[in-house]
Formats: C-alpha cells, structure tokens, sequence
C-alpha cells in the first residue's frame, strides 16, 4: 500500500473509526453503478455522517494526492461512482436528515443522501412535495444534483437544476462552502450553486441542498394513448408543447419497450404498440380542459384515445411500470446486459431523431427499446448488450450513431445522465475545444491536484 494511502486511511480512522473501512465486500459494492464500464475496486470506503468530516476527509486525501469518489446510491448510468484511480470511496447514502423545512416558504434543507421518497414521505401531511422523478427511487438527491437529473416531470416542474436554491460543499482542499441561499434569486456573485450542479463530483463534494418545493397538486390524473405509429406519437408530442397544453408528465415507449412493459408489469388491456403515457395535475377544471385538448389533438396523428388511470392505486401501478421500464427491457433478453443512450435534442427536431435511431437500431441487429421524457426533446433506447466477445463493441458503435445524429441536429449526447466516462468522447463535439479548455481551467482552480473523481468528463 501507497504511502500517502496508509497515512489517509490511519487518519481517516482517527475520526471515522470503522466508518474507514478495507473490507473486500464492501469495496467490490463500491467497484461500479448501474453501467457496462469495467469496474475499479477503491482502495477503501469510507461512510460520511457529517459534512464536517467530508471537508477534513478530503483535505487529508489532497494533502497526500490520494483519489476521492463520491458515491450515493450506485445507480449512475456513466460510469461516475467507479473509481478508475482507486483510492477512497466517499459514501454519502447515511446522510439522511431532513434538516428543516419552511412551509410557508416552500423550501426545505436536506443532506446528500436523502431519496425522493423519503423526502415527499416527510412533507406530505405539509401539504408539499419535491417533484424531480429521475426514475430509480433510491437515487439519492445529491447523486441527482452532481448528474444534473431530471425526469418524468421535467415538462412541468423542470430538472434539479431548476430546483436547487443553495448547496454545501466539502472542497478538495478541505474547505467547507455555502452557496445560493432561500431566496428564489439573486443577483450578487457568481453563480456557484449551478457550477456545482452537474459536475459530478470532479469540483467539491455536496453534502446539503436547500431545495425548491412545490404544493401538492388539488388534482391529478393519468391516461395512456396508444398510436397507429412512431411518427403519429412523436408528432402528438411536437404538437402538445408548441401549443402550451399543460402537461406535467409526458412519456415514449415504443412498440418494443411497450411490449416488454406489459410482459413484465402486467399491463392489461394494452397493446405492443407505441404509446404515451400522460399526467395533469393542477386544479380540477385545469386539469380537465388539459386533458381534453390533449386527447383532441392526438387523434389528428392516429391516436386510438385516451385510457384514463384516476385513481391513486392506477397512476401508481401506470408510473411505476415506466419506472421498472428498464429492467422490463432486461427481461426481454435474459443473460444481456443493457446500455442506456441519452439523446436530446429540440423539440422539432425530435422526430427526426427517433426515427434516425430507430433506423439506426434496425441496422445494428440488436434489441433496443425507445423509452423517454419526451416532452423536452430527451429519449433513452436500452440497447440489450448480447453475451458475445463483440456485444458491447456493438453496442457502444449504436449508442454512438445516436449520439451523432443528435449533435448534428442541434443537441447533446446527455439529456440527464451527465458525462462520467461513457460520454467523455463527445464533449469537444458539443463545445467546442476553446470552451472545454475553460472547463478545464476551473477543474484546476479547485482542483489542482485531481483528486476529486479522476478520469470523469475529460478524456485525460
């Protein structure tokens, strides 16, 4: 063992005790997320409690260049939470407090591994809740703000970014910040919350998020539309947000997801065909005259009408088989793996990218479901990796192809998963080399010695 990593993890132990563990189970956990890359053992975990001792951890790790990864959940799609450099695996998931909640003003400040559930369980007898739906329920929040997550709702209630006041952040120097604050705007300073947002832990660690909440709506209701053709959903989409119609969740699944969804969630009375899945929420006479004017205007693109889900139960069981959509996609194909592309683009140019990946998946010979938050230009396909030695070469050559057709119309290659290492490749393309030499820049300023999340985002 390096001598800078013994001399980390003696004094790590100093304050964490067996918080600063070596165990061989524990560190193979923390080897990987929720992705096809090659998995990094770390060289110890150690489990943060407060963000006291995430600052000093990190400045003892700087002060002897030992890597540091944050990790929450493990559900990252990226490859973030692998520690390709080895050293220590900061886990955040015991940081669970709600630490206050202002009602009336409709914010609230947690620690990093809060959940979502969790969260809206504590506000709900307030009236409140926290609206940002990445998909997998025990991401923590601030796994969701290093990703810059979004969601089923992002239509309505926007993305985490949307939704972060303030932030508190353990620097790689061992410094420990505050930024933003309760207020809803302000103009003074840099914006520093934002440039944390989405920096997947390569610029400071968030240990608390002051966070935007929002009052639980009089009224909701759901409904799937199926439709004759990819296009005529697409199009329903294009149609639904150029005309403001106000709907909080609007969701894709193509034939092949929605075939999957209704083998492995039970999904009576449905066919394999495309489809979308709706939410309204708001007052009841709003919710009513959105309803209609949606259902209207999709039977001009082949829509079969709507299915409507009223009930609480019925919405739940509705959202929670988009949810399991990926590991729907899993069970269509036993033994493959699956890769999971994050293409957005404009909202016009939507069309023509599903279509283009559709063509693009037709092409490869593999299976990949078309899944998405539709209503902001961002889809997934789940491309089911085959167990052969040229699977993931494949795989990755597809995922690439969708990638470069959403650049080419104006897009990115991440809508919400981030860069972490799968999308690396692509950010000169999207930027440009002046503004990635910037970025780089401010990793240095805060950063000069690279402990913080090594290999993420940039190639090198």
């Amino acid at each position: 063992m390096p001598d800078g990593l013994e001399k980390v993890i003696a004094g790590g132990r100093s304050f964490l005790g067996e918080r600063l563990t070596t165990n061989a189970a524990l560190r193979e956990q923390h080897s990987h997320g929720e992705d096809t890359q090659k998995p990094v053992t770390p060289d110890a975990v150690a489990f943060i409690e407060k963000s006291e001792e995430a600052a000093r951890l990190l400045g003892l790790c700087n002060a002897h260049g030992v890597p540091v990864v944050a990790f929450g959940a493990g559900t990252s799609l990226e490859g973030h939470v692998t520690p390709v450099r080895g050293g220590i695996s900061l886990d955040l998931s015991r940081m669970t407090r709600v630490i206050e909640v202002n009602q009336a003003d409709m914010d609230c400040r947690i620690e990093a591994g809060v959940t979502r559930p969790l969260l809206n369980e504590h506000l709900r007898d307030q009236g409140l809740f926290f609206p940002v739906d990445p998909g997998a329920a025990e991401s923590t929040i601030g796994g969701m703000c290093a990703t810059r997550a979004s969601g089923t709702n992002a239509v309505r209630y926007g993305t985490i970014r949307d939704n972060v006041l303030g932030l508190t952040v353990a620097l790689a120097d061992g410094r420990l910040i505050r930024t933003g604050g309760r207020v809803r705007k302000s103009a003074t300073g840099y914006d520093l919350t934002h440039l944390f947002i989405g920096s997947e832990g390569t610029l400071g660690v968030i240990t608390e998020i002051q966070l935007r909440l929002h009052g639980i709506p009089e009224a909701r209701s759901a409904a799937v539309c199926q439709f004759e053709t990819l296009a005529g959903a697409v199009e329903s989409v294009i149609a639904i947000m150029q005309l403001g119609i106000a709907v909080a969740r609007m969701e894709l699944l193509d034939e092949v997801q929605m075939g999957a969804c209704i083998a492995y969630s039970n999904l009576e009375g449905l066919a394999a065909m495309p489809t979308l899945f709706f939410e309204f929420d708001g007052t009841a006479a709003g919710v009513a005259e959105a309803a209609k004017q949606a259902e209207e205007l999709t039977q001009g693109f082949g829509a079969q009408g709507f299915k409507w889900a009223i009930a609480t139960d019925e919405r739940n069981r509705l959202w929670k088989a988009r949810h399991d959509a990926y590991w729907a996609c899993l069970a269509l194909k036993p033994g493959h793996r699956g890769l999971a592309t994050d293409a957005i683009v404009p909202i016009s140019q939507l069309t023509e990218l599903i279509l283009g990946a559709k063509r693009d998946i037709e092409a490869s010979g593999l299976a990949a479901p078309i899944v998405g938050h539709v209503g902001d230009g961002n889809f997934h396909t789940v491309i089911l990796v085959p167990p052969e030695p040229d699977g993931l070469d494949r795989a990755w050559e597809l995922d690439k192809r969708i990638v470069a057709r959403a650049l080419a119309l104006g897009g990115s290659c991440s809508g919400e998963h981030g860069v972490g290492i799968g999308k690396r490749e692509f950010l000169e393309q999207e930027h440009g080399a002046e503004t990635l030499a910037v970025m780089r820049s401010v990793k240095a300023a805060l950063d000069p010695r690279g402990i913080l999340n090594p290999g993420k985002i940039f190639l090198n």
